[in-house]
This record gives structure tokens, C-alpha cells and sequence, in this order.
């Protein structure tokens, strides 16, 4: 059973307003007062309970955060143009429309993870320095999570050109109304991101809590952002420790028979199966109809589905038990098969609204390493981290005494992370193209919406990879250059 419940965010918290540039719009006369507001411990922890909780949003990871990745990628496709992604998976915004959510849900995390830390290190933790530093290590790592999130939205990947372009601001201390920062390098925001989590990596306790960031997570987090940067060799290394720390604490990668249902386990200390961190949703205080869960429901919005070239790649296998990760849909009159994402599944006696949403998993540690070995071929290392994967894919199959390609490593993990916000992020940091064309022969009826021809088919240099400056904080902040195109 669930025990969890985050506490709603409070005049404590230095939240977004509707208008004006959100994450910096904070009146003096709704400044906090910090002097009052935070003095003991337990108000730094409520302070993180009100970020959890800030990311239950569908503007944010139940949500919009997780969707983007997909649907602008070739695996899944809006189910029409009028759905929610529907303007993102045919790349329709522009510099006056397009939404400025990812932005100012990212910086309010960012802001209220600075109000943590601009003061925990002056206080007094009362023989509870283990505790302390467990709290400052989770507002590290969600700040570098936040920034890392920004940059790869509104910033080209890093290898395109070594990080040169235009990034994010990078914002470490207290905003006012009068802040106007500049837009560092995607290079600079790394180096930020990754000061982050190595910082706050020795500080987190190793221990399961539900819904909560932790070591393992964090260097999951670490592994991949060194991943999208290139860095293979320090990828390699993050990962296999993490991989080893998290097996010692009872992680374990679901076997081939959990795999269909285990998505909807409410894990608990001990048997916590693979999820490192997920974002804990309740009936009480979900995103309810807007979630990841309702909306790739047939049951529900049916907002996106798989393509039929995807389809036709997962089937490849037919015993291979991802394709359990979905669900077929017929109509009553058989003119509609679409082929739903089932992996946001409810737990316990929830709707599947309040599905818990995955955001860092075992599998993904053991993907980043057999993608970072073959980078640095090493080939043994490469063998032993995908062949786990392989096999509990289907048990009947194994790349031991194989020579793995790059291709083959990025394959299993489309197969692995669709619709958990990867692929078109996977497909650009290694200079590969998207291409949206339907097949035949798959029994699905879905097709791809009329679109642009340079949505059909693009790689990093299409100008619709990286979002737009949100246009109300270009407004209020002549500092900022919007990226190119726009």
C-alpha cells in the first residue's frame, strides 16, 4: 500500500505565477521571508516534499515532459492533430505559440532548490549531519535534473557542436523581479548539471524511500547526462558502480515474466524491482485525466500511439516480451487498430489517471553502459551489460560471443524506453536521422498526419529540435537571444 503523500506547496515555496516571466515573478510582498521560514530541518525536508510534488504536473514529468520526447521522435505519433501532442509531434510551434511550461516548471523547481540550498549548509543539524546532507543531495540532484531538462529542450545536443550553442540561464541563487541572466553554453550548462550530481552524489543515502531521489538515482542521472556529452568513458564508470550499489540494495531488473504487469507494482523497501526514482501519483493529488496514464489509454484521451514502423520493429520478435509494454485496440466495427502504450499502469485500487510515472530505471543504467562500451570498444563490457537486457526480452536469446554495433545497442533501447520521454533525444546526440514512414502489413489502421516535409524526415540541424524562448520571457528580458529560425 501507498504510504507516500507530498505535501502541497505552501506560501513557503517560491511558486511560478501566471503572469509576467514566471520563474522569476516573485512581488516583495510574497518574497519569503527565510530568515523565518526555514529554520530547522524539517522545513527543508517540506521544502522538497513541495517540489516532489511540483513534478506530479502534467506541465511537468506526468506529463508534457515525458510526451515531448516521444512524439517528436519516430516510435509514437499523436493520434490526431487536435490531441494535446498533437501540435509537438508536428513540430506546429512557433516563437508566439509555443508553450512555455517546460520552461517555467523547470526553473520553479530550480528556484525552490536554490531556497534550499542557499541555506542548509548554515544550519545546525544537531547530530543529524547524515540526514543534512541526504536532504542537500536530493535538491542538487533535482536542480541538475531541471537544468539538464532545459538544455537538451532548448539547447542543441551537445555533440553537435561540443556545446558552443546557446544553452539556458543558469540560475544558482534567490531570483527578484529585477534578474534578467543571459543564456549560458549548452557546454557551461553541463558543466553545471554534472558539478551538480557529483557534488551531491556522496552525500544521498543509498536506502530505498518511495518517490524520493537517492544515490543509485542520481548516478543514473549522471551516467546519462556523461552519455549525451560524450563522455563515455566517465558513463561507463558511473554506470557500472550504480549498477553494482543498487543490486546490493535489492534492485533488480523485473524478469521476463513480471515485465507485463510489474510496471503497476507499489514498490516498497526490499522489493523495489527496478524503478530508481518515480514520480508518486494519488487520486488525492494527481494530475488525474491529463497524466501520461490517461492520456495513452484507449480507455482514456488516446492521445498517442505507436507507429507502424515501430510496431513493426518490436514484432520483429514476436516472443519478445515488450510487446507486452502496449495494447492493441480494435474497434467495434474493425476500422480502427492502434497499437497504446501500457506502461502506465495504476497501482493497488487506482485509476490508471494516477499511475506512477517511471523517470530513472535499472535498465537504463544497464544501457547507458553496454552504449558507452561500444563507444569505447569495449567490447566485453558491451556484451555484458545489453545481454541482460536481450535476454529478459526474450530468454531464448543472448549476444554473448557477438561483436555489438552501436546500432544494435541503440535498437534495444527504442525497444526498452519507448514512451518514457527518450527517443528523439537518443536519435539526435548520435547524429541520427528521424524518419516518419509508415509500412504496411502490420494490421494497424494508424497513419502519420500530414506534416511538413521537413517534419518527415530530420536530424540535429532541423531548427525545431530545440523549443523556442518562451515569448513572455523574451518580453520581459531583453538579455535573452532566441535560438535560430524562430
Amino acid at each position: 500500500m501507498k504510504t507516500i503523500k507530498y505535501i502541497a506547496l505552501s506560501t513557503l515555496l517560491l511558486t511560478a505565477s501566471s503572469c509576467g516571466n514566471d520563474w522569476l515573478n516573485i512581488e516583495p510582498s510574497t518574497q519569503v521571508q527565510t530568515e523565518s521560514a526555514i529554520q530547522i530541518l524539517s522545513d527543508i525536508e517540506f521544502t522538497l516534499n513541495g517540489i516532489y510534488s511540483s513534478m506530479q504536473d502534467a506541465y511537468s514529468y506526468s506529463g508534457r515532459m515525458t510526451y515531448y520526447g516521444d512524439v517528436t521522435g519516430d516510435d509514437v505519433q499523436a493520434n490526431g492533430s487536435t490531441k494535446r501532442t498533437g501540435s509537438y509531434y508536428l513540430f506546429k510551434f512557433t516563437k508566439d505559440n509555443a508553450p512555455s511550461t517546460h520552461w517555467s516548471t523547470s526553473y520553479s523547481i530550480i528556484q525552490n532548490c536554490n531556497m534550499i540550498l542557499t541555506h542548509i549548509d548554515n544550519m545546525d543539524a544537531k547530530d543529524k549531519e547524515a540526514y543534512r546532507d541526504d536532504l542537500k543531495g536530493q535538491a542538487l540532484t533535482l536542480r541538475a535534473l531541471a537544468l539538464f531538462d532545459l538544455t537538451r529542450i532548448f539547447g542543441y545536443p551537445y555533440m553537435k557542436d561540443n556545446g558552443a550553442s546557446l544553452g539556458v540561464p543558469i540560475v544558482k541563487d534567490l531570483s527578484t523581479i529585477n534578474s534578467k541572466p543571459t543564456r549560458s553554453t549548452v557546454a557551461d550548462c553541463y558543466k553545471e548539471v554534472i558539478s551538480d550530481l557529483t557534488t551531491a552524489i556522496p552525500l544521498l543515502s543509498e536506502k530505498f524511500v518511495k518517490g524520493k531521489i537517492n544515490k543509485w538515482a542520481s548516478m543514473t542521472l549522471l551516467s546519462r547526462v556523461y552519455l549525451y556529452k560524450g563522455a563515455n568513458a566517465e558513463a561507463l564508470a558511473t554506470a557500472e558502480e550504480a549498477i553494482k550499489g543498487a543490486k546490493k540494495n535489492k534492485y533488480e531488473l523485473w524478469t521476463n515474466e513480471e515485465y507485463a504487469t510489474a510496471w503497476g507494482n507499489d514498490s516498497e523497501a526490499g522489493k523495489q524491482g527496478e524503478v530508481l526514482f518515480e514520480i508518486v501519483n494519488l487520486t488525492v493529488d494527481g494530475p488525474g485525466k491529463e497524466s501520461m496514464g490517461y492520456l495513452c489509454s484507449s480507455s482514456g484521451y488516446s492521445d498517442m500511439a505507436l507507429t507502424t514502423s515501430f510496431y513493426k520493429l518490436l514484432n520483429e520478435d514476436p516472443k519478445d516480451v515488450r510487446n507486452k509494454a502496449y495494447k492493441l485496440y480494435k474497434s467495434k466495427d474493425g476500422k480502427t487498430v492502434n497499437a497504446y502504450i501500457n506502461k502506465y499502469q495504476p497501482q493497488g485500487n487506482e485509476n490508471i489517471a494516477d499511475a506512477n510515472i517511471p523517470v530513472l530505471r535499472l535498465s537504463e543504467l544497464y544501457l547507458n553502459a553496454a552504449e558507452a562500451a561500444v563507444k569505447l570498444d569495449d567490447n566485453t563490457n558491451a556484451v555484458n551489460y545489453l545481454d541482460p537486457i536481450v535476454k529478459r526480452a526474450n530468454p531464448a536469446k543472448t549476444v554473448v560471443g557477438q561483436t555489438i554495433t552501436l546500432n544494435q545497442v541503440l535498437t534495444e533501447r527504442r525497444k526498452e524506453l519507448y514512451g518514457e520521454g527518450h527517443r528523439m533525444f537518443d536519435a539526435l546526440r548520435n547524429n541520427q536521422r528521424i524518419e516518419r514512414k509508415d509500412v504496411s502489413g502490420t494490421g494497424l489502421t494508424i497513419k502519420h498526419l500530414t506534416m511538413a516535409d521537413e517534419a518527415k524526415s530530420f536530424d540535429w540541424n532541423y531548427y525545431k529540435v530545440v523549443f523556442p524562448i518562451p515569448k513572455k520571457e523574451m518580453d520581459v528580458n531583453t538579455n535573452l537571444i532566441q535560438n535560430p529560425g524562430y
